[in-house]
């Protein structure tokens, strides 16, 4: 009798385990409140958006008016380059702004030479102090 009650109960206590174990399995597959699809997406845009930042910058940068500002400042163009990818995100963005900006400005004929040097240093100093500060 008491092998009859220890095989039932044995196998009532692996059923229960089994049943509770398939439900949180299912309730794993649920649709989340942000589909994974979704996630990637975002994470693909924020690194495209970065991408395009950084370059913006780099751009500016490696310009003529760009190295010569450099130059005149004594900054090392190598330097500031490596220093513009470990900028966040946000500095990036407001830098890649203001340097779309310029180029702008540069394109429309809006600043001499002093203007477009002195801009530059700017950036490249900002770029080099936001990085050490860190």
């Amino acid at each position: 009798m008491k092998f009859c009650t220890r095989t039932w109960l044995g196998l009532l206590l692996v059923s229960g385990l089994t049943i509770g174990v398939s439900q949180s399995v299912l309730g794993q597959e649920k649709e989340h409140a942000v589909s994974t699809q979704t996630l990637r997406k975002d994470v693909q845009n924020a690194s495209a958006d970065r991408q395009a930042n950084e370059t913006a910058i780099r751009e500016l940068l490696s310009t003529e008016q760009g190295q010569k500002a450099l130059r005149s400042t004594g900054a090392d163009f190598k330097k500031v380059n490596r220093a513009v990818s470990q900028l966040s995100d946000e500095d990036a963005a407001r830098l890649a702004a203001q340097s779309r900006a310029v180029e702008k400005d540069i394109a429309a004929g809006n600043f001499s030479d002093r203007d477009i040097l002195i801009v530059i240093v700017c950036i490249a100093a900002l770029v080099l102090i936001i990085v050490a500060v860190r």
